[in-house]
């Protein structure tokens, strides 16, 4: 199905492809999903106007069943496609989604260097603290002890705290938010996409199938709304604070935020008081008669 390139009235629907969705009963990612589109839309964004870029994994199944220019990458690599492909066109939206399996253990350096460069785009983690494309094997992101498919008697490593690992590269937007929560995810969603640099979103999400130690009925007891309570998001020690501490509950809402630093494009040099993008830069050939060869 093509992409629409004139949509009067957006609506979630124009984001829609109408393939059939294979997820488990209960899967997080419907409600990501769902977030996404209603984010985009109530940021006036058509499907044409934004770049959504896919990691393996059980998410990347969305790659085929939400429009947008659309790519699903190599297991953990999707950070590097969606900063390069942000610095090309930086008037393009990015979003780029990956799970915890892929991001803190094949692309954990993607992610390191991402957040240090301040590469103006969007990161949804998928949080369900397993590999569960592959059935359920233990991530980085497994609570130590517990047992999955692969490891009956518990996982022996020490698990790794994102919120303390992402704190420690000096970020400038941290939000996390749970799969069930659709109005929290789209307000965040929202505020990430509309974010100066590098915007974080940690989405603690239930996998009824492979992980059932944090179900949705778990979530659902232990995520509160911190921006709800009182937080504002403008003080790093805060944040940090309230993103480590999940002894009893976990913070969600935008726990850090700031603008003032410049994002890595603005920082490019060759780039100051440079009026047109790179995308716009490039040659346009006309590859016709090259085509004829192969027809």
């Amino acid at each position: 199905m093509g992409i629409p390139l004139e949509t009067n009235g957006l609506s979630v629907n124009d984001y829609s492809c109408g393939t059939e969705c294979t997820w488990c009963d209960g899967c997080g990612d419907y409600g990501i999903m769902a977030a996404a589109k209603r984010a985009l839309v109530e940021l006036g964004f058509a499907p044409h106007e934004v770049l959504l870029c896919f990691d393996i994994g059980c998410h990347g199944n969305m790659s085929d069943k939400m429009l947008g220019y659309r790519v699903h990458g190599l297991h953990g690599r999707v950070l590097p496609f969606a900063s390069g492909a942000k610095l090309a066109n930086p008037n393009m939206p990015v979003m780029a989604f990956g799970g915890d399996g892929a991001s803190f253990s094949e692309g954990v350096n993607h992610l390191v260097h991402s957040v240090r460069s301040h590469y103006p785009i969007t990161f949804i983690l998928h949080n369900n603290a397993n590999f569960g494309l592959t059935t359920g094997q233990a991530s980085a992101l497994t609570w130590q002890n517990q047992p999955m498919n692969t490891s009956p008697n518990g996982i022996p490593e020490d698990t790794i705290r994102p919120m303390e690992f992402i704190f420690s590269l000096q970020p400038t937007f941290v939000a996390r938010t749970w799969s069930g929560d659709i109005p929290q995810m789209t307000r965040v969603f929202k505020a990430a996409l509309q974010h100066r640099g590098f915007a974080f979103v940690d989405v603690l999400q239930a996998c009824p199938t492979y992980n059932k130690f944090t179900s949705h009925e778990w979530l659902l007891e232990h995520c509160y709304d911190a921006n709800a309570e009182g937080h504002s998001p403008d003080n790093l020690e805060a944040g940090k604070k309230l993103a480590c501490d999940t002894a009893e509950k976990g913070a969600c809402g935008i726990l850090y935020q700031n603008e003032d630093i410049p994002h890595f494009y603005e920082r490019l040099q060759p780039r100051q008081n440079v009026k047109t993008t790179p995308v716009e830069e490039v040659a346009i050939t006309d590859v016709s008669d090259l085509m004829k060869e192969f027809v």
